[in-house]
């Protein structure tokens, strides 16, 4: 065999593209016959023969011999030894050439040989790149979708390119999301849909292309998924239903998307299958659903909407939920809906169960997201609704002390919404509240964000703000006094922020009249 390959490694280094075919094959089968054998011997071989440089010109396709070409390169290219050696000896531009032939054994091979070549390297796949292979390849997956090699050969470049940034643009221009949607509806086999999967999410993670994504209908066909393997227990339909959820979820983010689909009656499908998993359901299909429909109540336009199909009261349904990744979904999408929302937002602070569970979730020290969500909904009923009855409804449940802690915590926003909230119940509702306010200590917390330099502006600005309208209940106005709250203020009149500043002057007139 090593004479045969060194007569064949012979041959070829004298050889020309006028060379006799036949001649040519004889010495080609010969090398893969070698490959087969002894892939890094044989390819060692061939590296010091020097007959990588005759491969480029033997790259045509006019000759009948250029997918045997192309092959070896495909196997020599898969020691990492060779793949410079491949480059050097000029191989790209004559194998990205190839990919607009017909011959699908050429295209085949052609595809292998650049993929190995560039395989793991970020720098020759933006050459690819650079190079036009992108619409090149979608049009061949297009073409080529009943060839099983060639499809397979396309989803594992598309899953290469994917991951460079500057592919995505790429990809964009091309009907690549149209392709893969047809292609995967057609996919009976797991292995299959995996690799479609792993083609999928990087190219979500564009906004173009999840647009696209969108409306080729890859949210519908995911849903088909989620239905067909929820129930079963099979390793391969778990692990699909968890790509599946995931990628829904992605699909779902974004105005442009959740306007569209909203509008395409997604609402109801994803409210069909929550409704199908209230009971012991599937978390994996609970967390989706409600994630999904959090990401659609996000634009302004969709909430109405959301609310009249009745989602309020579909996600209301799991409130008796123990799972935390649920119960923190649950609230997200809650808190999405009535933003801005006040009818909603009153009826659901109304409702004394929700506001009771809020108020036990607020103390769910062991998940803090769910505690830090449960806080930020009750603020937002209070603050979305500006309602007396919603305050009622929250101090009688004892939600009163978990605002008051809220406005200490280490995130501005949360500090922020819960000030707004307690500013709302004490002009709304202070003789209620006092009690509660008092027991909870909001005036010394007060004095403390005061005197920090640390707080935000807006933290200080709305804590005066608070300050003024506490002064209207007799216990608390007298702790105010007792706590010299003049200096502290009369310190922020000289502060950097005009509308801090100003309140400061306010704040201070307000508590030399009331001394």
């Amino acid at each position: 065999m090593a004479d045969n390959l060194s007569d064949a490694l012979k041959k070829l280094k004298i050889t020309t593209t006028d060379s006799r075919a036949d001649s040519l094959e004889g010495c080609l089968d010969c090398l893969l016959q070698a490959l087969a054998q002894n892939n890094t011997e044989t390819s060692e071989k061939i590296q010091k023969s020097g007959v990588l440089q005759v491969f480029a010109s033997l790259l045509t396709p006019q000759s009948s011999c250029t997918a045997k070409v192309a092959n070896i390169i495909a196997e020599v290219a898969r020691n990492e030894f060779m793949r410079n050696p491949c480059v050097d000896a000029g191989l790209i531009p004559p194998l990205v050439q190839l990919l607009n032939c017909k011959d699908q054994e050429v295209l085949l091979q052609t595809g292998r040989a650049l993929g190995n070549i560039c395989y793991d390297s970020h720098t020759l796949q933006s050459q690819l790149i650079n190079m036009g292979v992108i619409p090149t390849l979608v049009k061949l997956l297009g073409i080529h979708c009943q060839n099983a090699a060639l499809t397979e050969m396309c989803l594992v470049a598309f899953g290469n390119l994917a991951e460079l940034e500057s592919s995505k643009e790429q990809f964009a221009y091309t009907n690549i999301a149209e392709e893969l949607v047809k292609l995967f509806k057609k996919q009976i086999e797991h292995d299959k849909k995996e690799m479609i999967f792993e083609v999928l999410a990087p190219l979500a993670e564009n906004d173009v292309i999840k647009l696209q994504l969108v409306e080729a209908g890859l949210v519908e066909c995911l849903l088909e998924i989620v239905q067909k393997t929820v129930d079963s227990d099979k390793e391969d339909d778990i692990a699909e239903l968890k790509t599946a959820s995931d990628l829904m979820v992605l699909l779902l983010l974004g105005d442009g998307n959740c306007i569209h689909m909203v509008d395409n009656g997604i609402v109801q499908k994803l409210m069909d299958l929550l409704d199908r998993h209230v009971e012991d359901g599937n978390v994996t299909v609970q967390h989706a659903a409600l994630s999904a429909l959090r990401n659609l109540a996000i634009p302004v336009v969709n909430k109405a909407k959301m609310l009249s199909a009745g989602v309020a009261e579909a996600v209301l349904k799991f409130l008796r939920s123990e799972m935390p990744p649920v119960q923190f979904k649950l609230l997200g999408t809650l808190r999405m809906l009535i933003d801005a929302q006040a009818e909603a937002a009153e009826q659901l602070g109304k409702n004394v169960k929700l506001v009771e569970r809020l108020v036990e979730w607020c103390e769910a020290k062991d998940h803090a997201g769910v505690m830090g969500e449960s806080n930020r909904l009750l603020s937002a009923l209070i603050r979305h609704s500006k309602s007396k009855d919603v305050i009622r409804t929250i101090v009688q449940s004892g939600g009163i002390k978990h605002l008051v802690t809220m406005a200490t915590s280490e995130h501005v926003i949360m500090q922020n919404e819960a000030l707004v909230a307690l500013a709302l119940i004490a002009a709304l509702e202070l003789v209620t509240a006092e009690k509660d306010l008092e027991n909870a200590q909001l005036v010394q917390i007060l004095h403390r964000l005061l005197s920090d330099d640390r707080s935000a502006p807006e933290i200080k600005y709305n804590s005066m703000v608070l300050i003024c309208a506490l002064i209207g209940s007799e216990p608390l106005q007298k702790e105010v006094q007792s706590m010299a709250f003049l200096e502290v203020v009369s310190k922020l009149r000289s502060h950097e922020n005009k509308t801090v500043a100003q309140q400061a002057s306010l704040t201070e007139q307000r508590l030399a009249v009331e001394s």
